[in-house]
């Protein structure tokens, strides 16, 4: 007797296809590689190094053992606790978490929310803040439990990174469908504020660290510091467990999320502004023109609330002084590129060949470019200063000379690797998402492992000047830092002056150009002009790659000019 297939085996049969689709995707960015040779090695580097940060502390002196190495494993569970909560900070304010594929190229596929909810899964381990939160937890849990509960604690560190991060991704997926109804900015912003006035108060009220002791991660530890026996094993499962649970559940708010528009990307899309006097001068124009692609980017602004609020808040809750407080501007700057500034030029996109046929030097656009990076940064830096010098007092001459010292050498520090990268390396992406990323995520860890280890190495050296009674001292140093940030700043806008340099950016930036050119005139021109721009972006676009990309951008906007004055006199 024929019977119908159950809806069980049909959800199952479409999780598998999730799966595999994730696999398909992984191999498709592998394929896309620009270096894979590089690849190869940075990620045996990468498991290396894992290994060695999780293993190596247990051998060395004290490790163990009463004392200091007993105060690391007293501190572990709230480490555990904490991770938690940089995992669903980072997937909340990335919309749900980064893409596998990005939304433009995935429309046209049969990708399933799914498989996006996976992916973000796969790429959250790649993220600075993730990495350095697990390699410090794993160091943390080998020297403070030694070599003989080795395995057992570190197989429990381990699992709970799992189900950590699976747990933030089915918060962020939560908050990112509650934030498409139709009230529901207000109510997330509403909920934010109430959060953080609540963390506020639990600490001036002395609870808050009374409060993280009695969270479930104290037994967990306390169980896999004692070896192999039957309540690690119950352990081991609970964590195993929930980590499926999580993985499966956060599929559910993936899908309710992927069914509703985004209204904040929206209503940015779609608003309109009042026209203003047009400034006098072309970099006040550049300036305006920049400011508004970023700071009416809905992913801009929810990244600088989370890098100039976060560390803010953490400052000012731990009660920290002015000496800690100075390496902070470092990483919020650091933090603060990441978002736009390691691929600046992508935030033109397919404008970026309008913006080559302005009449304004190149030499203008650059530093237009890196001085709202530079505005951007030292924003986000300004406010996390002022948040954490509530409970800091008045800074002495010498910590006031520091901070500023600090400010303006990170400030150019960042900026000038910011825009060399930018040249060196650019994308076509589209910052338009919440969930997008200037760079692949690779590219992204190398970024912001170099950006944190150079930052936080200027940070500890001006923190140190700052314990001196010596307020010239700061200001003085900070002048060779200056000179070698500026002069490699320099170089990159000589760099960018050379209209071949510039071409090849441009081509870069606006994606398939044959494409999204024919795509572009398709909409705007009359359609028997669509088989004319086949063959002439055609040809354009072998003279770019090929020969002259400086040529082949004069020549396509000499067509665009020609094709708009042949318009313009038809109608």
């Amino acid at each position: 007797m024929p019977t119908a297939r159950s809806w069980t085996e049909g959800l199952l049969r479409e999780q598998a296809r999730a799966v595999a689709d994730v696999g398909t995707l992984l191999r498709f960015r592998a394929a896309h590689v620009r270096r894979p040779r590089a690849f190869r090695v940075g990620l045996l580097v990468f498991a290396l190094a894992t290994a060695a940060i999780a293993v190596v502390p247990a051998y060395l002196p004290g490790a163990g053992g009463p004392g200091r190495a007993q105060d690391v494993l007293l501190l572990l569970p709230t480490a555990l606790a904490g991770l938690v909560l940089v995992a669903v900070v980072s997937a909340v304010a990335s919309g749900g978490g980064r893409e596998l594929l990005a939304r433009d190229p995935a429309s046209i596929h049969p990708i399933s929310p799914t498989t996006d909810h996976l992916g973000a899964l796969v790429l959250a381990p790649l993220n600075i803040a993730w990495l350095l939160q697990a390699w410090t937890l794993l160091g943390a849990a080998s020297y403070g439990g030694g070599r003989e509960p080795l395995l057992t604690l570190q197989v429990a560190m381990l699992l709970w990174l799992v189900l950590a991060t699976a747990v933030g991704q089915v918060v962020a997926w939560t908050v990112e469908g509650v934030r498409r109804l139709r009230f529901g900015e207000v109510g997330v912003r509403l909920l934010t504020v109430a959060a953080v006035v609540a963390v506020l108060l639990l600490q001036l009220d002395q609870r808050l660290v009374p409060l993280l002791d009695q969270v479930p991660t104290v037994r967990v530890v306390a169980l896999s510091v004692g070896g192999v026996t039957a309540a690690w094993w119950g352990v081991v499962g609970a964590l195993l467990g929930l980590s499926v649970a999580a993985v499966v559940l956060g599929a559910v708010p993936a899908h309710l999320a992927t069914r509703r528009v985004p209204h904040d990307e929206l209503r940015v899309e779609s608003e309109s502004h009042r026209a203003r006097p047009l400034p006098r001068s072309d970099l006040a124009v550049l300036l305006r023109t920049d400011r508004g692609s970023v700071w009416r980017a809905v992913p801009m602004r929810r990244g600088l609330a989370v890098l100039a609020i976060g560390p803010g808040v953490v400052a000012l809750v731990g009660d920290l002084d002015w000496v800690q407080l100075i390496i902070l501007p470092g990483l919020v700057a650091s933090g603060g590129a990441l978002l736009f500034g390691v691929n600046a030029w992508c935030l033109d996109g397919r404008g970026g060949l309008w913006r080559e046929s302005l009449p304004v030097g190149a030499g203008t656009v650059f530093v237009a470019r890196a001085w709202v990076l530079a505005e951007f940064l030292v924003a986000a830096s300004l406010v996390t200063m002022a948040l954490g010098g509530l409970r800091a007092g008045v800074p002495t001459p010498t910590e006031t000379t520091a901070l500023l010292a600090m400010l303006a050498v990170v400030t150019v520090q960042v900026v000038g690797a910011a825009m060399r990268w930018s040249l060196a390396h650019p994308y076509a992406v589209d910052l338009r998402s919440a969930r997008a990323t200037p760079a692949p995520p690779l590219m992204m860890v190398g970024y912001s492992s170099r950006l944190a280890l150079s930052t936080t190495m200027t940070g500890l050296v001006f923190s140190g000047l700052a314990r001196l009674e010596a307020p010239v001292l700061p200001l003085l140093l900070a002048v060779p830092f200056l000179c070698w940030s500026g002069a490699r700043l320099v170089r990159t806008h000589e760099r960018w002056t050379d209209p071949v340099q510039r071409a090849r950016v441009v081509v870069d930036v606006t994606g398939h150009f044959l494409a999204a050119a024919v795509g572009l005139d398709r909409q705007d021109r009359a359609e028997d002009l669509a088989l004319h721009y086949v063959h002439v972006i055609g040809r354009v676009e072998h003279d770019m790659r090929r020969h002259d990309p400086a040529a082949g951008i004069r020549l396509l906007i000499g067509h665009q000019v020609d094709d708009g004055r042949a318009l313009a006199l038809g109608n």
